[in-house]
């Protein structure tokens, strides 16, 4: 029979496994501009994700040259091609495309394909039918931001759900709501960084500290209680930070942005293995959420809020940030509780588990501060 703390160690070199596997987020994005029956814009996509699409790395040195690139754009422009339908009320758009560019993203340089769209007749409807990376990365989200007859709307495409439809002439409030909410709750899933350090925080949640070492809480009022704060003062401090930074109040770069919220998931995580901060944690919820609320605010900045129904769209894209994140919570808070007494849970998610968390926001914030 394998002994408890080895079981422990072994979970723990399973979540360290699939968390090196893991990247914060396969994103495209995919900008279009309605001028009668002509669509111009641009659809981008991480340079890993067209790695795994096409092959971009064709002497497998793991380096993406610009002569790779430039010879594989005839691959990328077939592959969108066949995974990204744009049609009308006369049926399918025919698709060009303008020589392949490269952009820099915080996360990354990502490929820039500009492209133009001839429809036929006046566009009144959109169909988009976006299916890239379905099958090398079901993960993979599109975000669609669309300008027609003076206004924008958003879209999260892909992860099989089908063929979009946008109206073009009557954008409702409604429909900005739901396309935000759904924004939101995307985000937060897909954002495996915010998450960690919420995760980090609520670790301890269900223990009590003593005599220098992690002890179960006796009852559940305590841990629902610590739960309560720390999800409230991250709620509370984001969704202040997102506003400014939505309304364009307060902006920072999203280098330092991004550099401060992978060093907030090492701080909190050692935390609870050299614990200086045990009853007040969600203290440090609060002050790091004010910089993850900037980071939530950068998926805003890049599909923009639209005219009309900026207030909506934003109230309904932090709500999905809630939403998704009450979700993560009440799937993993009423195990920890269960698991609390147990060594598996003290000995070693508690202290292997935060150091595994700690080491891969370490990694990031390398990545994102020095490369």
């Amino acid at each position: 029979m394998i002994p408890l703390r080895n079981l422990a160690l072994l979970f723990v070199l399973l979540l360290v496994g699939s968390l090196a596997q893991a990247h914060i987020a396969s994103n495209g994005f995919l900008t279009l501009k309605v001028e009668g029956s002509t669509l111009t814009g641009a659809i981008e996509l991480a340079i890993r994700d067209g790695e795994l699409a096409v092959g971009l790395d064709r002497d497998n040195n793991g380096k993406v040259t610009w002569g790779e690139l430039k010879s594989s754009q005839e691959a990328l422009q077939n592959y969108v091609q066949g995974h990204l339908r744009l049609s009308g009320a006369d049926g399918p758009c025919r698709l060009t495309f303008a020589a392949i560019e490269v952009n820099d993203r915080v996360d990354g340089s990502y490929l820039w394909l500009p492209m133009t769209a001839e429809c036929g007749s006046a566009l009144k409807r959109l169909f988009i039918d976006y299916t890239l990376l379905d099958a090398e990365d079901p993960s993979h989200r599109g975000l669609l931001t669309l300008f027609a007859n003076g206004a924008a709307q958003t879209a999260v495409l892909g992860g099989g759900a089908g063929t979009r439809q946008l109206e073009l002439n009557h954008v409702s409030s409604w429909s900005a709501f739901v396309e935000y909410l759904r924004a939101g709750i995307w985000h937060i899933w897909s954002g495996i960084d915010h998450l960690l350090f919420l995760l980090s925080l609520l670790l301890p949640a269900v223990l009590v500290r003593r005599q220098h070492r992690w002890d179960a809480v006796p009852i559940a009022g305590p841990a629902f209680l610590n739960i309560v704060k720390v999800v409230t003062a991250f709620t509370l401090a984001h969704s202040i930070t997102l506003s400014l930074a939505a309304f364009d109040v307060i902006q920072l770069p999203s280098r330092l942005t991004e550099s401060v919220i992978a060093a907030s998931i090492v701080i909190a995580a050692l935390n609870n293995v050299f614990p200086r901060v045990t009853e007040g944690r969600w203290r440090i919820a609060f002050a790091f959420g004010l910089l993850h609320g900037f980071g939530f605010a950068s998926v805003l900045s890049e599909m923009g809020l639209p005219k009309g129904a900026r207030l909506i769209s934003l109230v309904a894209f932090n709500l999905g940030v809630e939403a998704g994140q009450l979700v993560v919570v009440l799937a993993v808070m009423p195990l920890a509780y269960f698991l609390r007494a147990t060594h598996f849970y003290r000995r070693g998610i508690m202290p292997w588990g935060s150091s595994a968390i700690a080491c891969l926001a370490l990694f990031w914030f390398v990545q994102r501060a020095l490369l």
